[in-house]
């Protein structure tokens, strides 16, 4: 298309025969001759300017195109003649115009990339009114049918509804826009998730998907969150090896625990005593804290496993845990004493592992791709079905009945299991990315699974397989 980098392509309106490319100091007009089935291009002409040109728009009439610019200023360029006419406005935008439309009235509207909508004229390209949005660069800018306003896209997954007339936007949805590490719902409750990702911990409405709470550290990753088990808490594990606990409606910070772990908190879990949690680091330690209003106070710390801590379960009488490590174990602990009561080994990186209802067997999965049942009491395997054929698998959960459980991993595909057959009963298809994490919601209706491309995805559970417990 030119002999450097080409941006865009776009199709003239009304001539099925002319299409405009525009890329790194270039905008070609491309005929396409039938007769002679040939494609013949012709440059526009840009007398002395050098641009590197993102987005190109055509007007109604095919009679010019605005070119949007890295420099953050748009050409407007006449068809026709291949002739530049103008070049505005006179206040670039930073980083970019990265798209443009027109209004209703005529009027360009150009969105920027650092979150800039302005509304400039069509002739003179004078910006006639402007407005920034929050959440990074406006990446698409499409009209609403009524003609009274259009929605706007941003780089951080925001999406805006911004008014015509007075450019007034309102958030529309929001998600993450990197990978998310983690979900969990409250204990006994439906409604709302929390999701963990780059900076931040969000909360949402598992019914509207709205998002209710977004709490935000810059510069540190979350990597595992769960709720107290009385919900008054969210308790969070950070890159900077702190535990943070977080207000679950108001966001505020409640407490702090200072070098939880070297390297980073990688698996925390809460123990029916709302006093305890358990946490697991990129070190390989495993620590039990006693949490009060007044003090945080660490009860023990183990340091078995060679590798890091990607997952802890609770027993329900609060006597055992179980941590999975990828040096390949799973260790059994003692609560009380804070010594090992058995392991399990295999040749894998283990990435997660959870008790059944009955807390008569385990449950384990890792990279190679193998979901294995163990016996809870002597730490034998029961039975090794394969997870998947392609990938590692990252992620289990189980219903709250025991009939049923579900997996994910770098197939991009949600299994769902049948706990004593060992069958797959039903898969989702739909994530672009892996999948770090799925849950079952408490009343067995959903799964909600989150992925290495910042997607939340919810799915509804087989009514032959949701009766609540």
């Amino acid at each position: 298309a030119a002999n450097d980098v080409c941006h865009t392509v776009k199709w003239a309106r009304h001539n099925e025969f002319i299409i405009i490319t525009a890329g790194k100091g270039s905008l070609r007009v491309w005929d396409f001759d039938l007769a002679n089935r040939k494609v013949r291009p012709s440059d526009c002409n840009l007398g002395k300017l050098q641009r590197t040109i993102n987005y190109v728009f055509v007007d109604d009439t095919d009679e010019f195109c605005y070119a949007g610019t890295a420099s953050g200023d748009i050409l407007k360029v006449n068809l026709r003649s291949r002739l530049f006419r103008h070049l505005g406005p006179k206040t670039r935008m930073s980083q970019g115009v990265v798209c443009i439309d027109m209004t209703p009235a005529g009027d360009l509207i150009a969105g920027g990339g650092d979150g800039t909508i302005a509304v400039l004229h069509a002739e003179q390209l004078k910006v006639l009114n402007s407005t920034k949005l929050e959440g990074g660069g406006v990446t698409c800018i499409a009209p609403h049918s009524s003609g009274q306003l259009f929605f706007a896209a941003t780089a951080q997954c925001s999406t805006y509804v911004v008014k015509y007339d007075t450019l007034a936007a309102e958030l529309r949805s929001t998600c993450h826009s990197t990978r998310i590490h983690d979900v969990v719902y409250p204990a006994g409750y439906s409604e709302l998730f929390a999701t963990s990702s780059k900076q931040d911990i969000r909360v949402w409405n598992a019914r509207t998907c709205a998002e209710l709470l977004r709490v935000q550290i810059p510069n540190l990753d979350c990597d595992c969150i769960c709720f107290s088990r009385d919900g008054r808490a969210i308790l969070s594990g950070w890159s900077d090896g702190k535990i943070r606990a977080f207000g679950p409606q108001s966001g505020k910070l409640l407490y702090v625990i200072n070098d939880a772990h070297v390297g980073g908190v990688t698996a925390i879990a809460c123990a029916n005593d709302p006093e305890r949690i358990v946490s697991g680091g990129f070190d390989g330690s495993v620590r039990v804290w006693r949490v009060t209003a007044e003090s945080r106070v660490m009860l023990g710390s183990m340091k078995e496993h060679k590798a890091t801590v990607n997952c802890i379960r609770v027993r329900g009488n609060d006597v055992e845990f179980v941590t999975a490590s990828s040096d390949g174990s799973c260790i059994i602990w003692d609560m009380r004493r804070f010594v090992r009561n058995n392991s399990l080994f295999a040749s894998t990186f283990f990435k997660a592992v959870l008790y059944h209802p009955d807390e008569s067997q385990l449950l384990t999965t890792g990279t190679d791709r193998k979901i294995t049942n163990w016996d809870a009491y002597d730490g034998s395997a029961i039975r090794i079905v394969d997870g998947s054929t392609s990938a590692e698998v990252n992620t289990l959960d189980i219903a709250g009945s025991g009939e049923f459980f579900v997996s994910g991993g770098g197939d991009k595909v949600v299994k769902l299991w049948h706990y004593d057959e060992g069958q797959t009963q039903a898969i989702g298809i739909g994530h672009s990315g892996a999948i770090t994490k799925v849950v079952v919601s408490p009343d067995q209706r959903n799964i909600v699974s989150v992925g290495d491309e910042g997607a939340i995805l919810i799915w509804n559970i087989p009514d032959r397989l949701n009766q609540p417990a």
